[in-house]
């Protein structure tokens, strides 16, 4: 099992974390915040169901067809933990030697977006000013900038781990096929 959990984690970690750095170094600035969000949430998705395969690998191959809800969130949440710190791992690495001023340019596109979409001056300024102290906070506590980055990837680890437990779960032995030829 713990082959099984740290292969899919590794390999569910390097996905979103392979899109982040492309989207950021190639795309940031040619897509909107919404669409860089859709994307980064689908591979994270993506990345997340390897959980299904890996589960499955489990049951079918090393534990006779059979595990319960409870085993298959556990290896759920293992993966989930491992693929989400080598996306916090990557993102920590890309952010302080490639793109420091991230917070800077991210400010920037979500004003413009709002600006283009007709909101007023007060609402903007307002928007600034939130943004202005979070990207503070964010450039300068590196603890902050770790938990920030969990909070985007863990959610959907854990609510894939929940379906796929629930999908999963085979506490019955599966049954055998008995040849009736002679």
């Amino acid at each position: 099992m713990r082959k099984n959990i740290l292969v899919y984690g590794f390999i569910g970690g390097l996905i979103p974390a392979a899109w982040a750095v492309v989207v950021e170094a190639m795309l940031s600035n040619s897509l909107s915040l919404n669409t860089r969000m859709v994307l980064g949430y689908t591979s994270m998705i993506i990345a997340f169901s390897l959980i299904f395969v890996a589960v499955k690998n489990y049951r079918d191959n090393y534990n006779n067809g059979i595990i319960t809800f409870g085993n298959t969130l556990k290896i759920g949440l293992l993966i989930t933990l491992i693929a989400s710190t080598i996306y916090v791992i990557v993102w920590m690495v890309d952010y302080s030697y490639f793109i420091p001023d991230f917070g800077e340019k991210y400010q920037a596109q979500v004003l413009a977006e709002l600006k283009a979409s007709g909101a007023s001056a007060a609402v903007i300024k307002k928007q600034g000013a939130e943004m202005a102290v979070m990207m503070e906070k964010y450039k300068s506590s590196p603890a902050f900038r770790v938990m920030f980055t969990y909070l985007e990837i863990v959610p959907v680890g854990i609510v894939v781990s929940l379906i796929a437990a629930l999908i999963l779960k085979n506490k019955s032995k599966p049954a055998t096929v008995v040849s009736t030829m002679n």
